[in-house]
């Protein structure tokens, strides 16, 4: 079986692992923490990283750093992961979607101003499989109507609009380690801003709400414990050192796939660039002209043991939403159809190059 992805762990990870397990430093109060958040916002060009467990949590915890209130309106893509809209829905505010662009698959921008009403508070970016959003539209407006933006980076560790890091733009931006990104940490994630109060408001967040000054298991109000170990941030750490090498290798996967199935016919390839960024192929993903193709395809490659996944599905069309009457007869057709034609190959950083020669030549048999 070639899994969907597979990670590389051949840095300092079993040296750093080893030392939290001799030094004892195994739980969220260890050295490589401090370590971790300083290196990564140093990358980014960030003044704060607040290390959490995850990048839901990252979310979670920024959202409602932000003090955003009931009935308070975030534009959003409705192309995405749940985890945007599930943080935006458990402080009381409310989604707004916008639809996305057929090139690139990331918010379509020209939709964003006709969204925005008195009760808009934010715009939430997400950059989606390997090519950022085109950003200087939005800040824009952000600017325009006085909007805060909240900047889903999850996957673009490393990735740059127009030579600018993202993760840099937002008045606060997250990241992801999962273990199909370009860092991992296992689980993990992390939050950046450049204001100090609203950093130390994450760090109470993640941390049950604890009171800095006081009496300790006294609250005032809930946060969460989303704390990430001394371990985790570890392995984050070791992985950081070689994010050039990921992103190098990453874009060599990509042209691989792109040469070899450059005649594929019935499916949209990736975009290798825009103006303002050039792919880094978080992963490789193609949109089939119909749903009946993307079905056959994927069916096709899992009998030849080759692992595939769907593409994320439309906030709009979720049942725990609709359940919820949110996004009433609405339909955003772009969306749609990449979200059910759309599959991404094998594409993790373990993955070999007969591995991709063996993918590519299983689809051109098709």
């Amino acid at each position: 079986m070639i899994p969907v992805n597979t990670p590389l762990l051949n840095g300092n990870e079993l040296k750093y692992l080893t030392q939290c397990i001799e030094t004892g430093w195994i739980s969220s109060e260890g050295p490589f923490i401090k370590s971790f958040e300083e290196k990564m916002a140093a990358y980014v060009g960030r003044k704060h990283g607040i290390a959490v467990s995850n990048g839901s949590a990252a979310l979670d915890v920024a959202i409602k750093a932000l003090n955003l209130s009931k009935g308070d309106e975030v534009i959003m893509p409705t192309f995405t992961i749940i985890s945007p809209a599930q943080s935006i829905v458990n402080v009381g505010a409310v989604p707004v979607l916008v639809d996305s662009d057929a090139s690139t698959w990331n918010i379509d921008v020209t939709q964003i101003e006709a969204k925005i009403t008195s009760k808009t508070k934010a715009i939430l970016v997400v950059h989606i499989y390997g090519l950022p959003v085109d950003m200087q539209p939005v800040l824009e407006l952000c600017k325009k109507y006085n909007l805060l933006l909240i900047e889903d980076a999850a996957e673009m560790h490393g990735q740059t609009y127009n030579g600018q890091q993202c993760g840099s733009f937002g008045d606060i931006s997250i990241f992801s380690f999962y273990p199909n990104k370009h860092i991992t940490s296992g689980e993990g994630g992390m939050i950046m801003c450049n204001d100090d109060a609203l950093a130390e408001r994450c760090r109470k967040l993640r941390n049950l709400a604890f009171e800095t000054n006081g009496r300790r298991f006294i609250h005032y109000e809930l946060g969460w414990n989303y704390r990430m170990t001394n371990m985790q941030a570890a392995i984050g750490l070791a992985q950081l050192e070689k994010l050039d090498i990921h992103i190098a290798k990453k874009r060599k996967i990509g042209k691989l796939y792109d040469e070899g199935l450059k005649d594929l016919k019935g499916f949209q390839l990736p975009l290798p660039q825009t103006d303002y960024a050039e792919n880094i192929y978080w992963v490789y993903a193609m949109v089939a002209e119909t749903e009946a193709l993307a079905n056959k395809t994927v069916q096709k490659l899992n009998e030849a043991k080759i692992g595939t996944r769907p593409f994320f599905w439309c906030m709009h069309e979720q049942p725990v939403f609709q359940k919820m009457g949110l996004f009433k007869n609405e339909s955003y057709p772009v969306a749609e159809k990449i979200a059910r034609n759309g599959f991404y190959l094998p594409s993790g950083l373990g993955l070999s190059e007969g591995e991709i020669e063996l993918v590519i030549s299983n689809l051109m048999k098709l």
